[in-house]
């Protein structure tokens, strides 16, 4: 009898190790989700199928691979503001074209996508460091830009992107505007313990009980919760309350660690909003909302050339 307890644990122990192991080693894979399920890594659409001006845009971080992104301009005379769009984990910038069309005709801005590494056209494997040295490409070429106003660049980052976003603003406080984070976590820590209840007490964010022992194996931590803490432009918080992915929760203590430290936070939330279609089901309400955020933040700057004449499809204006 004691013979077959002994073994029983430890063969509970050696499983535990071995899926510690397969963990550890396959984190990434598990974090990031470069393609959707069933269709292939390549763009299902470009900008110009949407009728939108854009230029293919090539960038090397600064390790090195080489990214690919999106310029989409408003129209050739508008120098309204930029945003800089950080998308969500699953698919590529292909998949958010409809998104940032409907953005471009309602904001009457300018939106700069970046495909993260090993997302659609570029080089690489995903990883927050990786991804960190993507964004601040992204950025450092903006603001190198002639053609566009440079003081006026808004970060926009929807779950991922929010992270991704939340850092780079921290990091460039100086080169970028303002921070608007939709349906974005407090942590991969966190949302570990959600996806993997088993995991609960082992990994978890500084807002965490438990002794979270495994932490220091996530190579992608993505600490939003502590990096907005540290955010000095203004941010408009975007959330979902019916999001199947993130808890909602998790958008309000972001916003209530931020506004702790920054006077200029704003939260706003959708009833019917889910993860992926707050920016949908959140109709003129949503729109409205980013604009006047826009319009208190990064005021145009009035020119004898300051209008702008939209070249984008109308189809949607009272979406």
């Amino acid at each position: 009898m004691v013979g077959w307890l002994k073994a029983l644990v430890y063969g509970a122990g050696g499983m535990a190790v071995v899926g510690l192991a397969a963990l550890v080693a396959l984190q990434e894979r598990l974090v990031y989700v470069p393609v959707l399920p069933g269709l292939p890594r390549a763009y299902p659409i470009k900008p110009s199928r949407l009728r939108l001006i854009y230029e293919d845009v090539w960038l090397r971080a600064a390790d090195g691979v080489r990214l690919h992104s999106w310029f989409l301009r408003h129209s050739p005379t508008c120098r309204g503001p930029t945003i800089l769009f950080f998308q969500e984990n699953a698919g590529n910038i292909a998949h958010r074209l409809e998104c940032v069309r409907l953005m471009m005709q309602r904001l009457q801005c300018n939106v700069f996508m970046l495909s993260y590494r090993g997302y659609g056209e570029s080089e690489g494997y995903p990883s927050q460091s990786g991804i960190t040295k993507d964004a601040q490409a992204a950025l450092d070429h903006l603001v190198q830009r002639k053609d566009i106003d440079t003081s006026r660049i808004v970060i926009f980052g929807r779950s991922l992107g929010g992270a991704v976003g939340a850092v780079l603003a921290k990091n460039n406080p100086d080169k970028v505007s303002a921070l608007i984070l939709e349906n974005t976590f407090t942590s991969i820590l966190d949302m570990a313990g959600i996806m993997l209840p088993f995991l609960r007490w082992f990994i978890g964010g500084s807002s965490a009980k438990g002794p979270k022992l495994l932490n220091c194996v996530v190579r992608s931590p993505w600490s939003t919760l502590d990096v907005v803490a540290e955010v000095k432009q203004p941010i408009l918080f975007l959330s979902g309350l019916q999001d199947e992915l993130v808890p909602p929760s998790h958008m309000r203590m972001l916003y209530d660690k931020a506004v702790e430290h920054n006077r200029n936070c704003r939260f706003v939330d959708f009833p019917s909003g889910m993860h992926m279609d707050t920016w949908i089901s959140g109709g003129d309400r949503y729109w409205r909302t980013i604009e006047l955020f826009l319009d208190q933040y990064t005021p145009e700057v009035q020119s004898s050339d300051a209008s702008c004449t939209s070249e984008i499809a109308d189809d949607d204006k009272a979406a």
